[in-house]
């Protein structure tokens, strides 16, 4: 009979054990979203390994900067602190050590949400900044510090481009100041230390609704420092001209940009500029370029769809949305013997008499205000237009509409009528436009503060 006296309570152990544990399933489950982010009140809780040697002078770097901050009124001990994106927790620790009782740390490199209340913080830090999605990142910055409270960033980048891309991101802050320190190792000697202070918890992601934009001086001063135009017309164009080009990114950091995009207008074939070019030779600081190709000639169009990260808009880019023909170019080969598929040229459907041989009826799209919808002046745009004379109309229209200004990088080819290489002295006679033409097309645009490259 003692057996069956026991039954029951291990039956009460065993339902109490299922009920624990389905408890704590309950709450891995609940914690699940938040297992990126890590809450530091010890030191190295990222579990990145360093010496205690490189723990001590973290730290001693850290007390340092802090005790700056106190010192110009940015920091106190009462304030209730934040540091994000912390590696080592050196950080909060220095934080804690010289009386900033209330620090805590999270290492955020992702999109989400932190674990903290709205208008929770009277100072937030990061000490290098590295986000892989700022405007989530600017956001939680927004959210979570109060009004009249302290950002301070610590960033590799020093030029004046990223800095104004900063403040774009953190546009409900006011600058402060920035200023140049001594960076925490070698390997950075000197590093940027921006001071933000939040006037309002809204975070605008509109940009300028109205058709007139103007272009800050920091970019005019990038197009000073640009590769010269080639003022006098070559004499063999056809031989490459992009060797010396100047590139954007080679100039500036373009870590504080929310999306990295790449239009290629007038693409043909994805081995032509995309794959040939911008995917070898353009310097993109390891960022991912999302690329939008513009091709309205139905020979290259399927080939993209094994693209991958490539959007094929199949239409012709135009200054307004209607039916265009497409004219199909032939040109003779060397033996002169067959005729190969030549450079395209659009023409307004009202204008179609012209093209009433070779031509293929195709869609035409407003350029322009395709642009303004689908980037913003968060985003880091690239634009190659290689559009068989069209740029004298996609440019003004460009400007016109202040979809000029969304555009960090132009790479233009201007069509005029250049020297033929099969006939020495002999100019094409496919375009009306002279040299002088293309080249006040550029002048004009660099002299507006657009950094256009010539295109070959």
């Amino acid at each position: 009979m003692e057996p069956a006296t026991r039954r029951p309570n291990n039956l009460r152990s065993n339902v109490l054990l299922v009920r624990v544990l389905s408890f704590g399933l309950l709450l891995l489950l609940f914690l699940a979203p938040f297992a990126y982010t890590i809450t530091l009140n010890i030191n190295n809780s990222a579990g990145v390994q360093i010496s205690g040697d490189q723990e001590s002078r973290l730290r001693d770097y850290y007390s340092s900067v802090f005790q700056d901050l106190i010192t110009e009124g940015f920091l106190s001990p009462e304030s209730k602190s934040l540091c994000l994106e912390t590696l080592t927790g050196e950080d909060v620790l220095a934080l804690k050590q010289i009386g900033v009782a209330d620090s805590v740390g999270v290492y955020y490199n992702r999109s989400g949400r932190l674990p903290f209340y709205n208008n929770t913080f009277d100072f937030e830090f990061s000490g290098m900044y590295r986000s892989a999605e700022p405007v989530q990142f600017a956001s939680e910055v927004s959210r979570t510090l109060k009004p009249g409270g302290f950002f301070v960033i610590h960033t590799a980048a020093k030029d004046d481009y990223s800095l104004n891309s900063l403040l774009d991101l953190f546009n409900f802050c006011k600058l402060i100041r920035y200023r140049d320190i001594d960076g925490i190792n070698p390997s950075t000697p000197s590093i940027r230390e921006v001071v933000l202070m939040k006037e309002n918890g809204i975070l605008s992601v509109t940009g300028n609704s109205d058709n007139k934009c103007s272009v800050p001086g920091y970019k005019r001063e990038l197009i000073r420092n640009a590769e010269p135009l080639i003022q006098k017309e070559p004499l063999k164009p056809w031989i490459s001209l992009r060797r010396n080009v100047r590139y954007l990114p080679s100039m500036v950091d373009i870590s504080f940009k929310n999306r990295y995009v790449y239009i290629d207008v007038g693409a043909r074939n994805y081995g032509s500029s995309i794959g040939s070019w911008f995917k070898k030779q353009y310097p993109k600081q390891n960022k991912n370029f999302h690329v939008y190709a513009i091709e309205a000639d139905k020979a290259f169009h399927e080939e993209y769809r094994t693209k991958k990260r490539v959007t094929l808009l199949p239409y012709a880019a135009w200054v307004r949305n209607e039916t265009l023909f497409f004219e199909i170019s032939r040109e003779l080969t060397r033996t002169n013997e067959e005729r190969g598929r030549g450079m395209g040229r659009v023409q307004a459907a009202r204008s179609s008499s012209s093209f009433v041989g070779d031509s293929d009826k195709i869609e035409g799209f407003d350029f322009a205000v395709w642009l303004k919808k689908t980037v913003s002046e968060r985003d880091f745009v690239v634009v190659k237009m290689d559009v068989e004379g069209s740029e004298f109309y996609l440019v003004p229209r460009l400007v016109e509409t202040g979809a000029i200004c969304l555009i960090d990088e132009l790479f233009i080819e201007c069509h005029y009528n250049r020297l033929q290489r099969c006939c020495p002295g002999k100019r094409s006679p496919k375009f009306q436009k002279t040299y002088k033409q293309c080249l006040d097309l550029f002048s004009s645009l660099r002299e507006s503060g657009v950094l256009v490259h010539q295109w070959w």
